[in-house]
């Protein structure tokens, strides 16, 4: 990389045990600002540093994020480069398909297809497929894994192959763990040695809770599918030079609190404060007695307050986890050695070592109370000795996130159910579901040892979980298995119900399986507000199941004591979990271990022996995956028959040569929307309408609508994916005048689905294109809202204003992200969408060029050619960032 970078002359040698290394001395830049900067942000400088080539980054942006006190309010753009890419199934597959397509595209053109590989690290893992079908049962791990399988074989078969075709690329396969704990425990490296260079680890990944990985003071937050790519592809990706906000945690925590109880606190804190775009990096004397788990829990919920990334520079207690989950120590020496040097190692007990912040909060951990956060909400916190209360409360407000509306003469309804050939009582506040999951709390040993000791003492004193609670355990790794059999907890969970039923995320995003049939019909029947508790991070109404309307999230332990209680609406101070067999009382105070009880099981049972034996055999995979057969060539044998993976057309028109830039010739307009259209209202998402585009195209492939599945498992179809852009039932079209997945066709006047229109005009060799209000594009990056329109034929967007992440999509895709000028609409330019529009590119094309667009009736206006950087101008002339990278591996 030092070749032709202007910044080669700040690479320095470093020895560390008669080893040779080489780095890039950051101080060498401006040494006082260096070291004011924030540690995140030392990360972003580096990679600048390492990789500027004065193309893709330029020694201004090393400037920039050099001179970041003064940069950071003024929305400047700084390009990025991770050092490498982590993918969970559901979003990989797409990026997967595309390379494989890649492939086929090199071959084509004469050149040769093993070039295409992911050119920086990339690791998947298989983890959200599996659901909690089978529960409260020694056979139920099985069970759901082969259902599992005989619902995802297609998928799996293909990603098997992608293993073993793709240099540089680990795909973990189904049944080891969820993938942000696995990064944790295992794939994070916190520095790199890439040939006796070192630098920092950081990455991006296609999942919004790859926070988790801050909490090893790694940096590295979720992104699109097209960024993703992009980062495997070697470019850079584009970002604003983010705000920092110093959170100072000091204190000590009270005897029962638990990790769990801190996030929940912070996320509420930080939601109040507001975090939006902004890097968030921990500091003070408190951090120090937080272990590298309770960190990980904290960067885990990034998503849910709102910041970009939870940042925990790397200390002593993070070399004390590297070599506690059996890293080599070899490589534990440079990690350490290189940090010091670069002085991005961090003394929490040393204020001297604190950099500049763009603002400073405080937490002090003796204040913090055990909590849960609901009921529709991850920010909404509710102590545990409020929770009663603030159930009824729910129970009597008007429907909101607080709020459930049920009339005072209804919220006493009881219900009797018959299970098992013994009768029970569901009513308001029931819980119905109570799950141990999610990589949020199942990487902590303290919480999950917590939870297994409390059931133990449970067992003890005679208490049980009706069995008609759907109690279930999911670990995000099979070390967690391993030290609760070791420490001799499993029975006791066994014997509550919780038993393994898989590992991945399951509960924690509504793969929680149907409920029992007697428990659905009684809350239906009678209305009511039925409870899920979780130790996940997210608990949207609708999210955990259908059914339970409210859900709550909480510590293992927490979940565990209101499986026993049967109900959310209790005062654990005042009212007993059950009896015992003398008929005495029995409090969850009674049960509750201390915190130097489960601390000393800790020390005793988790240990680095367990890590290593459990990630030695981590790319084998269990029975199933080892037996399924997948393709051996280095192309893949495309299944026509297949719904669930299919080559997609980005590259069939594409030629070996640079063509020509080509302009829009009287378009019309496929829909005519205004403000703030999210990616959500783009992107197919959720389950398969039985009445939509995808749902007739899967009926004509054979399939009933039980077998339909979701977007999300079809993400590896294009002509699903295309099926259900714009299908979202809530986007309003000027075009209907209601919230509707419909458009009108121009030339005829007939209103159809957005994709049959579409359909339609590509048949007809009609172009299109789209007009929008301000903020096109807003909400989380998803790769389908820009391959969407592009397989929809659309040529460009024009729009009064775009979210940045989804214009570079656009670009990225080779689809014209076109502005309005500063106070013209479409209102005040008089259009309909009605009209036929020509846009006129000119080959000198360059940087928000002024470019005109002539309408049939012979009006014309001039809009910005939203091309922001020399980078992009490149991808868009290529017809996109896949395209480019295909020629210049020709």
């Amino acid at each position: 990389m030092a070749d032709g970078n202007p910044f080669k002359a700040h690479m320095e040698a470093l020895t560390v045990q008669e080893r040779q290394f080489q780095y890039y001395n950051l101080s060498a830049t401006d040494a006082s600002k260096y070291e004011k900067l924030p540690y995140s942000i030392r990360v972003l400088l580096e990679s600048a540093i390492r990789n500027c080539d004065n193309f893709q980054i330029q020694s201004k942006d090393v400037d920039n994020i050099l001179n970041w006190e003064t940069n950071q309010h003024n929305s400047v753009e700084i390009p990025f480069k991770p050092a490498r890419v982590i993918l969970q199934d559901f979003t990989g597959v797409p990026a997967v398909v595309d390379f494989a397509a890649m492939r086929d595209a090199v071959k084509r053109l004469g050149g040769d297809p093993q070039k295409i590989n992911p050119i920086c690290p990339v690791d998947l893992v298989i983890d959200h497929s599996v659901q909690a079908d089978v529960v409260r049962s020694a056979t139920a791990l099985q069970k759901n894994e082969d259902l599992e399988f005989d619902r995802n074989k297609e998928r799996f078969q293909f990603l098997k192959w992608g293993a073993k075709a793709f240099k540089n690329m680990l795909i973990v396969p189904p049944g080891s763990g969820i993938v942000h704990q696995v990064n944790l425990e295992h794939l994070g490296r916190v520095v790199f040695d890439e040939d006796g260079l070192l630098y920092p680890d950081s990455l991006v990944g296609t999942d919004s809770h790859t926070t988790m990985i801050n909490g090893l003071g790694i940096l590295g937050w979720g992104v699109g599918g097209i960024e993703a790519e992009a980062v495997m592809l070697g470019q850079a990706i584009s970002m604003v030079l983010p705000p920092v906000v110093g959170y100072k945690i000091t204190g000590s925590l009270e005897p029962l609190v638990t990790s769990t109880d801190v996030v929940l606190t912070i996320t509420k804190h930080l939601r109040q404060v507001g975090v939006v775009g902004k890097f968030v990096e921990f500091f003070g004397s408190g951090v120090a007695q937080l272990s590298i788990a309770d960190r990980a829990t904290i960067s885990n919920m990034c998503p849910e307050y709102g910041a970009t990334v939870g940042f925990f520079p790397v200390d002593e207690r993070s070399l004390e986890y590297l070599r506690g989950t059996g890293r080599d120590e070899a490589k534990i020496e440079y990690i350490e050695a290189y940090l010091r040097q670069n002085k991005m190692f961090r003394d929490y007990n040393n204020p001297g070592n604190d950099p500049v912040f763009t603002e400073v909060v405080e937490l002090d951990l003796s204040t913090v109370v055990p909590c849960c956060s609901g009921p529709k909400r991850p920010h909404d916190k509710v102590p545990v000795s409020e929770m009663k209360q603030d159930f009824v409360k729910c129970l009597n407000n008007k429907v909101g996130f607080k709020g459930f509306a049920i009339p005072a003469d209804k919220q006493t309804t009881t219900v009797p159910i018959v299970f098992d050939g013994q009768e029970y009582t569901l009513t308001h506040g029931s819980v119905v579901i109570a799950a141990i999951t999610s990589c949020t709390n199942t990487s902590n040993p303290s919480v999950m040892l917590g939870a297994g000791l409390l059931a133990k003492k449970a067992v003890e004193a005679g208490l049980s979980v009706s069995p008609y609670v759907k109690t279930s355990l999911s670990p995000g790794s099979g070390v967690v298995t391993y030290y609760l059999q070791e420490s001799g907890v499993t029975p006791y969970l066994e014997k509550l119900g919780f038993d393994i039923v898989g590992y991945g995320c399951m509960t924690c995003i509504g793969n929680s399986g149907p409920l029992p049939d007697p428990v659905a019909e009684a809350i239906e029947k009678a209305n009511l507000v039925a409870c899920g508790v979780l130790s996940g991070n997210r608990n949207f109404e609708g999210r955990i199941h259908p059914l339970t309307r409210a859900n709550y999230l909480a510590s293992p332990p927490l979940v565990v004591a209101y499986a026993l209680a049967g109900t959310a609406c209790i005062d654990f101070e005042t009212e007993p979990l059950g009896h015992n067999a003398e008929g005495n009382p029995v409090y969850l105070r009674d049960i509750w271990p201390s915190r130097d009880e489960i601390q000393a099981v800790e020390r005793q049972f988790v240990i680095p022996s367990m890590f290593k034996d459990v990630y030695a055999k981590i790319e084998k995979g269990n029975a199933r995956w080892t037996s399924l057969d997948a393709p051996e060539s280095m192309l893949y044998p495309w299944d026509e028959k297949s719904t669930y993976i299919k080559s997609p057309p980005f590259f069939e028109q594409m030629t070996k040569e640079l063509p020509s830039i080509e302009g829009v010739k009287d378009a019309h307009v496929l829909l005519n929307v205004g403000d703030s259209i999210t990616t959500d209202h783009i992107s197919p998402a959720g389950s398969i309408a039985r009445n939509s585009p995808a749902a007739r195209y899967l009926g004509s492939r054979g399939l009933t609508p039980r077998e339909f599945n979701s977007y999300g498992s079809r993400r590896g179809n294009d002509a699903v994916m295309a099926r259900g852009t714009f299908a979202n039932i809530r986007l309003l079209n000027k075009f209907i005048g209601k919230a509707s997945p419909k458009t009108v066709h121009i030339p005829s006047g007939d209103q159809m689905d957005i994709f049959d229109a579409a359909d339609r005009y590509q048949n007809e060799k009609r172009q299109v294109i789209i007009l929008a209000g301000k903020e096109y594009g807003s909400g989380s990056s998803r790769d389908w809202a820009a391959k969407g329109p592009w397989m929809q034929g659309v040529r460009a967007v024009i729009a009064e204003s775009y979210e940045r992440i989804h214009r570079s999509n656009l670009v990225g895709m080779g689809i014209m992200p076109l502005q309005y000028q500063a106070g013209e609409t479409a209102d005040s330019l008089g259009l309909t969408g009605k009209e036929m529009y020509s846009i006129h590119i000119p080959d000198d094309l360059h940087t928000r060029h002024l470019v005109e667009v002539k309408l049939e009736d012979g009006r014309s206006f001039q809009v910005i050619a939203r091309f922001d950087t020399d980078v992009e101008l490149t991808y868009f002339r290529h017809g996109g960032i896949l395209n480019y990278m295909i020629r210049q591996m020709l």
